[in-house]
This record gives C-alpha cells, sequence and structure tokens, in this order.
C-alpha cells in the first residue's frame, strides 16, 4: 500500500457522521429534489406541456402495424393481432390500465419520470460500463494552442468550468426548435453530481450544486490511478489556461508510480459496487474522498494511452486500456464511470469524454462539450489572466486501501476486462454526406436509416438468418416537462419493401426509388409522432406497470412477436458535433449491434458499430459500405422536392 498522509483521531468522527448516510443509504425519497433548479429554465415547469398519454386504440394501431414486419408468418402476425384486439376491447384490461395510467398521469407532473429512472437506469445491476455509458472523440487540439497534455486538460478545464459558470447563473439558452424550447431540466445533473451505488437494488444520484459556493467548483483529476483535488476556481475567479495548466502538469509530474486502482470499483455490476463502495465508506477518510469526487464539477482522467485512428480513439475513451497478457483493464482504473461528466486526456493530447447516462441523456452533453470546442478553436476566446497569488497546489486523495478493497480491485479489473475485450467495434465514413443527400430532397436521417436496414436485411440473408428482433432509435421528447425518449420503431412494412426490391432484379430504379420514398415518409411519420410522445413502447409499458399485485398480465405481454418486436438486435441513435470524429456506446442485446451515427456532416455519414465478439461485426460494417453505395447510386443525378 502506497504511504498515505495521517489523518487525527479528531477528524474520524466527523467524517462519519457527515458522510455515511448520504454515501450508502438508504436512498432518499426525494433524491431527484436535491439538484435545485437552473434560474431561468425554472419557468420551464409551468410553460411547458406534460407528457400525454397516448390514445390507447391509436398505440395498439401503431404497434400491430410495426409487429406485421417482424412476424416470420402470418399465422404469428394473426396471433398477436388477436391478442392486441382482446386487449383493446371493451371486455380487456387495457382500459382499464389506461384509466388507470391517466389517474397518475393527472397526480404527478410527469407519469413515466420516476418509473423510467428506476427501470430504465437505476435499477439496472449490470456495469454501466459498455452497457450503458456513452462516449464521444474529440477532434485534435487547436493549432493555436499549446499541444501538451496538460494543456489539452487545461483548455477543457476552463471550458467546462466557464459553461458550467454561464448555466449556473442563468446565462445559457434553452434548447430550441422552430416549434419552441425544449425542457432543460436534466441539466440539473450535468454538474457537481454523481451517481451513488444502491445497497438495496436501487442507485440514484446525488448533487451538491446548492451547497455552500466555497465547497464547489473543484475538479477531480486522476493520473495512473491517484486521484487529485485541483480547485479551478478561486474566490469566485476561474483559474485561467496557463493557470490550470500548470496545476495539472504538477500532477503529472508528481504521479511516477501506479496507484491501487480503486476507479476500477465502479465499473462492477452494481450491487457488487455497492457492497464495494459501502466498505470502502466505513473508513472516514475514504469517505471524505468519496465525498469529495461526489461533490467535484467534473472529472478529468489522465491515460496513458496514445490513440491515433477512429477505432483506437473510440475504445480508449469507451473502456480505457486493456492488458491481455494479465487479463486487466488498467484503463477502468483510472476512471470514476459514475460521473456524469468525465473528460479523458490521453498522452498525445487527444482527448474524449464517457458519460454517465441515468439522470441526463446525451444531447445535453453534446451540447456541453460541442460549446466547450467551439470557444477553445476560436483564438478569441478568453483563457483567462492569471492572478499574482498562485492558487492552491491540487491536493492528493491517496484512499486507504485494506486486504478487502485489494480482492475487490483485482475482481474488478477482471470482470471489467472480460466485459470491454467481449466487444467488437468498427467505423465507417461514407464518400457523401448531408450535402449530397438533401439534393436529391430526402431526410439525411431517414436515409441514414435506410442504409442501416438494407445491410442488416442483407447481413441476414447471407448467413440463412431471420430477424430476431426489431429496430429502435431515439427520439426526444424534451418538448414536455422531464421528456426523454421515446422509441422509433424504424423497421416498418415500407422499409421492407424498399429493402426487398434493392436485391431484386425484377424492380426497376423509378419502382427503387418509389419504394424508399415511401419507406423514408413512413420512417418520417414514426419519428414526428415519437418526438409528440406518441410512440408504442413508452405508452405500452406504463399500461403494464398499471397492474395491481395479483392481477394476470395481459396476454399480449406475453405474445412471442411482441417480445420479439422490444428484442432491440438493433439500437441506433444519432447526434452531431463536428468536433466528435468517434461517438458510440454498447449493443443492448447480445445478437445486436448498436450503430451510433451522424449525418450532421456535408461530406460524410459517420457509423460506429459495436456487437459482442462472436458477432459478424466486420461484416455488417462492410454491408453498411455496400448499402450507402447503391443508395446514393440509385439517387445520384436526380434531384427532387424535399420529402
Amino acid at each position: 500500500m502506497l504511504a498515505r498522509r495521517p489523518l487525527s483521531i479528531a477528524l474520524q468522527r466527523p467524517f462519519r457522521n457527515i458522510y455515511m448516510s448520504s454515501l450508502t443509504g438508504p436512498r432518499p425519497v426525494s433524491w431527484k429534489a436535491a439538484a435545485p433548479p437552473i434560474p431561468n429554465f425554472a419557468a420551464q415547469h409551468a410553460s411547458l406541456p406534460r407528457l400525454p398519454v397516448p390514445n390507447l386504440n391509436a398505440t395498439l394501431q401503431r404497434l400491430k402495424a410495426s409487429l406485421l414486419p417482424l412476424a416470420h408468418s402470418e399465422a404469428e402476425f394473426a396471433d398477436a393481432a388477436k391478442k392486441i384486439e382482446a386487449f383493446g376491447s371493451h371486455a380487456g384490461s387495457g382500459n382499464l390500465l389506461q384509466s388507470r395510467l391517466l389517474q397518475r398521469a393527472s397526480e404527478r407532473e410527469q407519469w413515466l419520470e420516476e418509473w423510467w429512472d428506476n427501470l430504465g437506469y437505476l435499477g439496472y445491476r449490470d456495469s454501466v460500463v459498455v452497457n450503458v455509458s456513452y462516449y464521444y472523440g474529440f477532434d485534435g487540439q487547436p493549432a493555436h494552442l499549446p499541444q501538451s497534455p496538460a494543456a489539452r486538460a487545461a483548455g477543457l478545464a476552463r471550458g467546462a468550468l466557464v459553461f458550467r459558470q454561464k448555466l449556473l447563473s442563468g446565462q445559457v439558452s434553452p434548447d430550441a426548435t422552430k416549434e419552441g424550447q425544449f425542457c432543460m431540466d436534466s441539466y440539473r445533473w450535468m454538474f457537481d453530481c454523481c451517481r451513488i451505488p444502491g445497497l438495496e437494488g436501487l442507485d440514484w444520484s446525488t448533487s451538491h450544486t446548492g451547497a455552500n459556493a466555497d465547497e464547489l467548483g473543484h475538479i477531480i483529476i486522476v493520473r495512473k490511478n491517484r486521484f487529485w483535488k485541483l480547485k479551478g476556481i478561486v474566490n469566485g475567479r476561474i483559474l485561467s489556461m496557463s493557470e490550470l495548466e500548470k496545476q495539472i502538469q504538477h500532477i503529472y509530474d508528481s504521479t511516477t508510480e501506479e496507484y491501487p486502482g480503486v476507479g476500477v470499483l465502479t465499473a462492477s455490476n452494481r450491487d457488487v459496487w455497492a457492497k464495494d463502495h459501502a466498505h470502502l465508506a466505513t473508513n472516514p477518510h475514504n469517505a471524505s474522498i468519496l465525498h469529495t469526487i461526489h461533490s467535484s464539477a467534473f472529472l478529468i482522467s489522465l491515460d496513458t494511452d496514445t490513440p491515433t485512428s477512429p477505432v483506437d480513439l473510440s475504445r480508449s475513451s469507451w473502456h480505457g486500456s486493456l492488458s491481455p497478457s494479465t487479463s486487466d483493464a488498467p484503463g477502468l482504473k483510472n476512471r470514476w464511470v459514475d460521473k456524469p461528466v468525465e473528460f479523458i486526456v490521453f498522452d498525445n493530447a487527444r482527448a474524449g469524454f464517457l458519460g454517465e447516462h441515468s439522470v441526463m441523456d446525451g444531447t445535453p452533453t453534446v451540447r456541453m462539450c460541442d460549446e466547450v470546442l467551439d470557444w477553445l478553436a476560436d483564438p478569441a476566446f478568453d483563457l483567462g489572466t492569471p492572478s499574482a497569488t498562485p492558487p492552491p497546489t491540487p491536493e492528493p486523495l491517496d484512499f486507504v486501501v485494506d486486504g478487502t478493497t485489494r480482492n475487490a480491485i483485482d475482481k474488478a479489473s477482471k470482470a471489467a476486462y472480460e466485459l470491454a475485450n467481449s466487444q467488437e467495434l468498427s467505423y465507417h465514413l461514407t464518400s457523401y454526406g448531408k450535402a449530397a443527400i438533401k439534393t436529391f430532397g430526402v431526410s439525411p436521417d431517414s436515409w441514414a436509416q435506410m442504409i442501416i436496414q438494407l445491410a442488416y436485411a442483407r447481413l441476414l440473408r447471407a448467413r440463412g438468418l431471420k430477424r430476431e428482433g426489431g429496430t429502435y432509435e431515439s427520439a426526444t421528447t424534451r418538448k414536455y416537462w422531464k421528456g426523454r425518449t421515446e422509441t422509433i420503431r424504424v423497421v416498418t412494412s415500407q422499409s421492407d419493401a424498399f429493402v426487398s426490391a434493392m436485391d431484386d432484379s425484377r424492380v426497376s430504379r423509378e419502382d427503387r426509388k418509389k419504394l424508399f420514398d415511401a419507406a423514408a415518409k413512413a420512417h418520417i411519420t414514426l419519428a414526428k409522432a415519437a418526438g409528440a410522445g406518441e410512440g408504442v413502447d413508452r405508452h405500452m409499458l406504463g399500461l403494464k406497470l398499471c397492474l395491481k399485485e395479483g392481477e394476470p398480465v395481459p396476454e399480449v405481454y406475453n405474445d412471442p412477436l411482441y417480445k420479439r418486436s422490444g428484442n432491440w438486435a438493433l439500437s441506433t441513435s444519432a447526434i452531431f458535433s463536428d468536433h466528435f470524429p468517434a461517438y458510440g456506446w454498447g449493443e443492448v442485446v447480445p445478437e445486436g449491434f448498436g450503430v451510433a451515427y451522424m449525418t450532421g456532416f456535408n461530406d460524410r455519414l459517420q457509423y460506429t458499430i459495436t456487437s459482442r465478439k462472436e458477432m459478424p461485426n466486420q461484416e455488417f460494417k462492410e454491408e453498411i459500405a455496400r448499402a450507402a453505395v447503391d443508395l446514393y447510386d440509385l439517387y445520384a443525378g436526380q434531384p427532387k422536392a424535399m420529402l
């Protein structure tokens, strides 16, 4: 065990009294209210509409339509359709459950929030690494800035602290479309927050934003598994980039050996991590360190990797370095994956981001990272002026690591290696992008999705397999108060007709285009409906959760075709920043793929495909590349009106 500073007995009891209950639970009933509202967004509580409960019959009709292309036979579809009709009939249980759901919606400000927090994220017990967390890989350090890793970290630190200051002081404008503002409530959980592993099967997030300002504004820096507290704000002033660079360089220079990899414990199964976390917190010195990590503005991991290619940058950002010779995950020892904002700076000054997903989706962190990187790319951005008084020297935070924790680290690192090493990742850029697609009059998102559908159908056909799951695409419902996401069920009869026609020599080019147009229009209709809260999956979940103890589960929920439709063999989503040459997450089912894509570049589409190693990942990437060329060739030189 490495040497640590002694802690007097007199200090131990206050640490235990102050921190133990908040560190280990039980989960506070009102934990979600702990993060204070952002000043200029507080009015959204009254101004934004509430998430609607869709009409039952409309949802069941959408459900039925979504099942048709996924059915393996007419008889299978007919059987599922019969169960759907029985569920929605006057004698069925659907209307009773709908009335209960409407009652719930009338009594709460958001009928889905608590269920979604718990079932979607906080009750999920597998590791958040690979399974839940998402990553961005950034473009290079702007040429006008110093090129060292310390300077890279300093720029990100100053930019993020400026964004935080603007956010908390009410200077960040709301996200919006031409239709109006988006809910900004989840921005409360960006800074000064952390996820806490729960001993009773449910995690929660803790926010320290309402604490004394003097206790906030610090950053956690991790180098070679050693944690440091860096005061990024001193007497209300954000440190200049040059001051931050000197502070971070001090951390580089002072950390020459590996420290115990406590950070890898956060990558464990959540129940395992909860027990290890509780054990750590029994030591008052460790409890104070945990409190400091949780209350930090954000975290920066100074990794020893030197990624260059998009694939290497992806993997280094996603899960860090792996050691096959020791079946170890050294990269995750240098992380704390429960922080919602974690920047990663590599030894070649490349950088990325890892996001904790439980109470904040990706769009807020996309905006934050994009604005920070925009600022740093602008030579006019205020990098700050150093004070005549040097800032406090960074403080090392060295955990007391006993035999129990040392064994836990070893087990966690082996498990993290097994998980991360089970993954395959590939990457593809097309030779054209948004500019060309718009000349064809097509929605870039629909175009990108139909490429995926065509590629996946060809992959299955080549392997003699039937489709055993649907395609999930995320739609934001942030037009509503506390809205998060709804599912776009991408597979439609129209998309299947287009896909079939593309490899049918009997279908003319013009007919293929007509079928594509129909598929794209169907996709746009579903996307708009999902964004309006008029999807299938959240509503069906809510109805099921309205069952009372002892009541039978309606037959539709156990129908094989219905279950197949929610087995997300393809989990897809798109974000955009021109600063992100890498972006992705893991597949959501063992036999599936995660497909992260970007359509915002004028000259290329960007696809990242993740899966387990036993899946034909490379073949799928090649099929995406082929489908992208085939679709372009179908439309090349044929401009038309925008769909």
